[in-house]
């Protein structure tokens, strides 16, 4: 994804101010070899871009008076009530470095979950993302997470996952679980478990 960014010789408050009136969104690269460079960025531009899943899991392509250079969105301050970027930062990225990043998890096959369709269970999603580590090279935009095999009171950890190549996870707990599954009460799981030897004379 490719972004457009103009140079900010003036800061402070006054002048972030200034800019948002004007359209802008104040914000700042840093990283790499380069000194800090703070940015102004087109707001409606920027605020649409942000609703996409890939502007922030994505390595962008930051274009600043005719010259481009890869970029990781890293943070981003919003209006308390009001749909306004204040401000917005990104990092340089080194293609030789490894970075670390929050990818979003896709959960696919619940439909076909053996707790889902024999059971009438239901699958929980425990996490949404997932922190990796890898080279820019090898970023996925998201990693898939496939339910298929989900039986009722098993859970799917992220030792479970297949990841893509160069991507390792790097989250604190030893073994975080992904997704839970189990039979609420009331399914047809728990309505045959409960039926005793007296409802069975009555059929």
């Amino acid at each position: 994804m490719k972004v457009v960014a103009f140079p900010r010789k003036e800061q402070g408050s006054g002048a972030s101010r200034r800019l948002r009136t004007a359209g802008q969104t104040p914000g700042i690269v840093y990283g790499g070899t380069a000194a800090p460079l703070n940015i102004a960025l087109d707001h409606n531009a920027l605020f649409h871009a942000l609703k996409k899943e890939a502007f922030h899991s994505s390595i962008l392509d930051m274009e600043i008076e005719g010259k481009a250079e890869k970029v990781l969105l890293r943070d981003f301050q919003m209006h308390a009530y009001k749909p306004l970027v204040l401000h917005i930062d990104f990092q340089r990225v080194d293609a030789n470095q490894k970075i670390h990043m929050k990818v979003p998890l896709h959960f696919t096959n619940a439909e076909i979950a053996p707790v889902v369709k024999l059971s009438g269970g239901v699958i929980s999603h425990v996490l949404n993302e997932l922190d990796i580590s890898c080279l820019p090279k090898d970023l996925p935009e998201f990693i898939e997470v496939d339910l298929s095999t989900m039986q009722a009171g098993g859970s799917l950890h992220v030792s479970d996952l297949k990841l893509p190549p160069g991507v390792v996870a790097t989250h604190a707990k030893e073994k975080p679980t992904i997704a839970t599954a189990a039979i609420p009460r009331g399914a047809k799981g728990d309505d045959a478990a409960a039926a005793t030897p007296a409802d069975e004379a009555k059929k």
